[in-house]
């Protein structure tokens, strides 16, 4: 017989503490750095299980609209349960209630969750130890240990319990910061790249603009056989103002801050003032309770819905427009309608030369690249009646977005 087994056998409570204390040991030596924490969290749950004694275990963290907990990592569980487990209520049953209430918590696993998810697996366990994630009294998640018998909590134990979930919460909350800061070092770039293209071409352009407006004057009070240098100025001068329209519309895209919470709030911010800088009444419908995108993405997305928004504004004559996000055969889906005048209006036929003039005049093309570096394609089309619609569809797997990049 071994020591710990010994131990165990004299004094359960003792062998708890022990087990316990090995765990926290492992966590505070290995915590994460500003990437990689979900990773983390899956090979620090194997050795939990370990540890612990378990028969299995989950990982789950509070999505970004605080209504669901996802499941990041488990031990132990067959595929159909992960897959039934995914996504589950933020107040189901004891995960429910050690999220809710912070605090260590012990339920009777096949009473409960077998009850809950219809699923006979769970009856095989006596007991279940949840671990709330807790970062400065806040709830970011749950651990959910899955044990063979049922058992109490020594309170020494349940303390040593909730060390671990702090230490695991502040993993969490240090990978939300990186990702803030990191959404704000790329914006503050932007600024930077859009501050020294306004200093430099734009004003150059301007100067030009006026000088060609003299030009043009002049050509008009001379002689009639300037006629064709007239043209040629003209041009000139129509030319300027398209490229000079496109820079400062390219300036506002740069200085448009995306909010460091995440694409979400993003969307939501632009939502917010739509209606009063358009006269157009904007709804969003989002059915996702969390993306999983890098920083570069979020900005792609983001920049495609800002430039079919635009569109939208400036183009399509609606009153109403509507963004819904969701996720359809394993792509998300972004899609912005509108109940104006249509895309392919004035008897344009899709594949016609005048569709490729104006999928050029809304930015279309600038919108396909950006789909293209997150594996996805844009779809623009009329709706029936009135109206008009880009979809944006992408990967949600990031495995499969980085394969077909």
């Amino acid at each position: 017989m071994t020591q710990d087994s010994a131990l165990e056998s004299r004094d359960p409570a003792g062998s708890d503490r022990l087990r316990a204390l090995q765990v926290l040991a492992e966590a505070t030596s290995s915590l994460p750095g500003d990437s990689g924490v979900e990773e983390w969290l899956g090979r620090f749950l194997a050795t939990m299980v370990r540890l612990a004694g378990a028969a299995a275990g989950a990982v789950r963290v509070v999505t970004g609209d605080g209504r669901h907990l996802r499941l990041v990592a488990s031990v132990g569980l067959p595929p159909e349960v992960a897959a039934r487990e995914k996504l589950m209520p933020v107040d189901c049953g004891v995960c429910g209630a050690a999220v809710a209430e912070a605090a260590v918590h012990l339920g009777p696993t096949g009473a409960v969750c077998a009850g809950v998810t219809s699923l006979a697996w769970f009856g095989r366990f006596g007991g279940m130890v949840v671990l709330p994630l807790v970062h400065q009294g806040r709830s970011l998640g749950a651990c959910n240990l899955f044990m063979r018998d049922a058992r109490e909590i020594p309170p020494e134990v349940a303390l040593l319990y909730r060390s671990i979930g702090e230490h695991l919460g502040m993993a969490l909350e240090n990978a939300r910061l990186a990702r803030e800061n990191l959404r704000m070092t790329v914006m503050n770039e932007r600024q930077m790249m859009a501050s020294e293209v306004h200093d430099s071409l734009a004003q150059t352009m301007a100067y030009m603009k006026m000088r060609v407006a003299l030009l043009l004057d002049a050509l008009r009070a001379a002689e009639s056989g300037n006629a064709r240098a007239l043209k040629y100025a003209t041009d000139l001068q129509g030319a300027l103002g398209e490229a000079y329209a496109d820079l400062r519309e390219l300036l506002a895209q740069f200085r448009s801050r995306m909010d460091p919470m995440g694409l979400a709030h993003a969307l939501q911010g632009i939502a917010e003032g739509f209606e009063g800088r358009t006269g157009i009444r904007l709804s969003i419908e989002n059915s996702l309770a969390e993306l999983k995108l890098t920083v570069d993405e979020e900005a792609n997305v983001f920049h495609i819905v800002q430039e079919a928004l635009a569109n939208v504004a400036r183009h399509s004559g609606a009153t109403q427009a509507r963004l819904t996000i969701g996720e359809r055969d394993g792509d998300y889906e972004f899609t912005v309608e509108d109940d104006g005048t249509g895309f392919f209006a004035l008897g344009t036929r899709p594949g016609g030369e005048g569709e490729r003039g104006l999928r050029h005049h809304l930015g279309v093309n600038i919108m396909r690249e950006r789909a293209q570096r997150l594996a996805g394609r844009i779809e623009i089309g009329n709706l029936p009646g009135c109206g008009a619609r880009i979809r944006l569809a992408f990967p949600a797997d990031p495995a499969a977005r980085a394969a077909g990049r």
